[in-house]
């Protein structure tokens, strides 16, 4: 349960690892014109799974678990199915950027959880009130939204119960991750997941399969290869070595990288407040991995 301070290189790997995730909703928008939200959760998780067995077979990692992993993994795979269920289906109701925003609540919860229930991942002064700038940029982004409908607004709440078992779930995978690789930690509840993923396409997507075509494709195979294979094996190597609390905080570069994307992508327009969220956002990440006499705050 020891945690390290994080190295340059690791906070450099960790913001990459963030815009790569803060481009995921926006390639879920794209999937979801054509493809129903628990189908396609189900399509990404299954070639996410296929491609991690085949790295992992080629790489000769071990995948058994034992009678307790088991146990625990189904744990975090019934998290896992509901926290990414609301992820797609809050995502089909509302837009990228209100998706990629409501992930910025993520360090709150796991801040707090993690006060209580890793040892070492204590609330400090300086994190307390990076990650209070950080969540002040995300209320200016909000402030900036007009006309928020009814519809809007169930997906923004879809959304935050995503975000809140996100942060139930990496507390628990950081007390017991150090029992495990980080392959087994990612493929199980993509494969105990895929199930339930496609028995919720048959019964609440409207259609499964609208149709495909190229941008769907492309998105798919985005959050499939890019997201969920690379991004959430090296998530989970650095989760298994730094904080929860420090590393969550990164989490604040997830909107900021959503909201550019949105701007490129959807032709979003940069606003004032946008602006005063970027220096919140990237101030508060700053203060909270600021180190002091070559160790982390």
């Amino acid at each position: 349960m020891q945690n390290n301070d994080m190295t340059v290189k690791a906070a450099a790997l960790t913001v990459f690892i963030c815009i790569l995730f803060g481009a995921n909703p926006v390639a879920i928008k794209f999937c979801l014109t054509g493809i129903g939200s628990f189908t396609a959760a189900g399509i990404r998780f299954t070639i996410a799974a296929v491609v991690i067995f085949i790295w992992a077979r080629l790489k000769k990692i071990p995948l058994k678990l034992n009678q307790k992993q088991l146990g625990q993994m189904s744990i975090v795979s019934a998290i896992f199915v509901v926290q990414l269920s609301c992820f797609y289906l809050g995502l089909s109701k509302t837009t990228a950027s209100h998706g990629a925003l409501i992930a910025n609540v993520l360090p709150f919860f796991v801040l707090i959880l993690a006060h209580f229930f890793i040892p070492g991942d204590r609330i400090s002064l300086k994190k307390g009130i990076g990650i209070t700038l950080g969540f002040m940029g995300v209320l200016f982004l909000f402030f900036d939204e007009q006309g928020l409908t009814g519809d809007l607004k169930k997906g923004d709440l879809i959304v935050l119960i995503a975000v809140m078992l996100w942060s139930s779930s990496a507390i628990f995978v950081k007390r017991i991750i150090s029992e495990y690789n980080v392959v087994q930690i990612t493929i199980y509840p993509m494969i105990f997941g895929i199930p339930f993923f496609f028995i919720g396409g048959l019964l609440w997507d409207d259609q499964m399969i609208r149709f495909i075509n190229p941008t769907i494709i492309k998105s798919i195979l985005y959050q499939s290869v890019v997201s969920a294979s690379f991004g959430f094996i090296v998530w989970n190597s650095l989760l298994q070595k730094f904080g929860a609390t420090a590393l969550h905080s990164f989490i604040f570069i997830m909107p900021l990288a959503g909201v550019l994307f949105g701007v490129l992508l959807l032709d979003e327009t940069i606003t004032p407040h946008l602006i005063i969220s970027i220096i919140f956002i990237v101030t508060g990440v700053i203060i909270v991995n600021l180190r002091r006499n070559g160790k982390k705050a």
